[in-house]
């Protein structure tokens, strides 16, 4: 636990259900302040009440829809503003669709990349500056392992998903000069509604649960040491993680 007074801050996308919210609490629970950004207003303003009641952090809600370009730069802003900087930033938002690429229309197109792969890049690019001044920054994507294999009815999904596998290795390399460490998390199927929605046929006692997800994301940020993890699997999940 980090001591009072010396918390750091997190920024996390996505993080009214799911995956997101799995890793807010766990951040919590590791001691980080938290800016916590979702679409749903309702949805994360509860969140954000209940974490900050439930821990000894502040929490900070931001409304905003990441297919806005105009998103990026505010949730940073509002971020730096709360607490003073950024230690680490999670990009976990994230959309899907279920058909055959004939159906896809490039509306749903670009919705998919926008919140998929757009929004991490340029929410990196405006965390920069920020993730620079910290001691210890880290940044973290939420990928899918339809980012390394190809799976029928999955095109655009998949397609975004490689699309943030990419910028996530090149993004390690250009700044690790700055000592930031890059973590690409890229699990099977997680008991989310996302994957109900997009996989019905799949049985839940099958699926990896998102507390899985946010205990791999509290060992990033916890460990000590400067080795760098190349892959590391846990039960049904896969994950590639560049410093």
């Amino acid at each position: 636990m980090i001591k009072s007074g010396e918390k750091m801050t997190a920024l996390v996308t996505g993080a009214s259900r799911g995956i997101g919210l799995a890793i807010a609490r766990e951040l919590a629970d590791t001691g980080y302040n938290l800016a916590l950004v979702a679409r749903n207003a309702e949805a994360m303003n509860k969140v954000a009440g209940e974490i900050e009641k439930d821990s000894q952090v502040r929490v900070k809600p931001i409304i905003a829809d990441l297919a806005l370009e105009e998103s990026y730069a505010r949730v940073v802003a509002t971020t730096v503003q709360e607490f003073g900087g950024i230690d680490l930033l999670v990009n976990c938002a994230g959309l899907a669709q279920q058909g055959s690429f004939t159906e896809v229309e490039p509306a749903g197109w670009d919705a998919i990349f926008a919140v998929n792969a757009k929004a991490p890049f340029f929410l990196c690019k405006e965390a920069l500056p920020y993730l620079k001044q910290s001691k210890k920054p880290i940044i973290i994507n939420i990928a899918s392992v339809v980012g390394f294999k190809g799976y029928i009815h999955q095109s655009v999904y998949s397609s975004s998903k490689h699309a943030l596998t990419g910028f996530t290795k090149v993004l390690a390399k250009e700044v690790q000069p700055f000592g930031i460490r890059v973590h690409l998390i890229s699990p099977g199927g997680v008991a989310t509604e996302m994957v109900t929605k997009m996989r019905p046929d799949i049985k839940a006692d099958e699926l990896l649960q998102p507390e899985e997800i946010a205990e791999i994301v509290r060992f990033l940020v916890t460990r000590k040491g400067r080795g760098t993890i190349d892959q590391f699997y846990l039960r049904r999940y896969s994950s590639l993680a560049f410093d």
